[in-house]
């Protein structure tokens, strides 16, 4: 799929079918997030995939806004290192490209950041010295996705060399 038609037809998901996503395409959004860009190159973040049913139903219970994730076939945890004042930067640049490398083979995916952190950290043995930043549901979607995005339009949200009103 070409990059741009990506962008443009990429919707949030946060109901899936109940078809398997494949080893490959799983390793390749894993490699997308690999290949992200860091701050600094710190390559900081580490990433947390949860594959199992009744693991994935687990991190759905540890979160604040993310019970959804309870259908999906793996979700990938996003950790970052808060020493960096850059790392939610980071934590959003490799979330994108992680749900458009999924994108490009028909995975769908959404995200949360509400989670119960002391119950996260002690399901997912997550150390005290990395942030858990995001959280990514992936799988194919329940029903066939129209990519219509409700977007105002380019010339109210950009302006030409100054503010203006």
């Amino acid at each position: 799929m070409d990059t741009f038609e990506s962008i443009a037809t990429k919707l949030d998901v946060r109901e899936f079918g109940s078809e398997k996503v494949s080893d490959e395409i799983k390793a390749k959004v894993l490699e997308a997030a690999r290949m992200t860009g860091t701050g600094l190159n710190t390559q900081h973040w580490r990433f947390i995939i949860v594959e199992d049913i009744a693991n994935v139903k687990r991190l759905a219970q540890d979160s604040i806004s993310g019970n959804w994730v309870a259908g999906a076939n793996f979700a990938v945890i996003i950790l970052t290192n808060p020493e960096h004042n850059f790392h939610m930067i980071d934590a959003g640049r490799v979330a994108q490209n992680m749900q458009l490398a999924a994108w490009n083979f028909g995975v769908a995916s959404g995200l949360f950041t509400g989670i119960r952190d002391k119950e996260l950290r002690r399901d997912f043995n997550i150390p005290k010295w990395l942030n858990p930043s995001i959280v990514l549901g992936f799988g194919y979607p329940a029903r066939k996705l129209e990519g219509r995005k409700n977007r105002r339009p380019l010339e109210t949200l950009v302006h030409r060399e100054r503010f203006r009103d």
